[in-house]
């Protein structure tokens, strides 16, 4: 008898029968402008407990993204310093690759990557990981911010495909 009847859904499917607008968060998704100001959208990501917002314009089309990570580079954090770097750099010792500038549109990562909503989770998935990025902007074909697919809407969708 093969135990793989029962076995449920191959994992290996999921992320090819699932898309993105079935996975996306729509509701309350929040963007901001790149003339807000860096000091405003920290507070957002702390208070909100998220990691990165879409920058968006007048006609809500996405012009990027900001980050902890853009923010972090202000005081010279960059991706690729560890923790044992930022604890020097709070010993006094400079990091490298500042950025500078008070307003969003000054430090936000440009252009943002996107998908469309009528994409795989596969292919998000795999943007993902190539790019070492949390976080998706989805839009529609207008180029206008429509939801946000984080690394987190795609694990409970996984999680509640394989228990059915």
């Amino acid at each position: 008898m093969n135990s793989d009847l029962n076995a449920g859904p191959m994992p290996s499917r999921i992320g090819l029968e699932m898309q993105v607008r079935d996975v996306m968060t729509t509701a309350n998704v929040i963007s901001i402008s790149k003339y807000e100001s860096v000091v405003n959208v920290a507070n957002i990501l702390a208070e909100k407990n998220i990691s990165g917002l879409p920058v968006v314009d007048k006609e809500n089309k996405v012009l990027g993204i900001i980050t902890q990570a853009d923010i972090l580079s202000m005081v010279g954090v960059g991706r690729e310093h560890t923790f044992k770097d930022l604890l020097k750099y709070m010993l006094g010792e400079p990091l490298h690759e500042r950025r500078v500038g008070d307003h969003v549109g000054d430090i936000m990562t440009s252009p943002a990557l996107t998908i469309r909503p009528d994409a795989s989770i596969a292919e998000a998935v795999r943007i993902m990981d190539e790019k070492r990025i949390r976080r998706l902007t989805v839009v529609d074909e207008k180029g206008e911010l429509i939801g946000i697919l984080t690394r987190a809407d795609i694990l409970k969708a996984v999680i509640k495909k394989m228990k059915w």
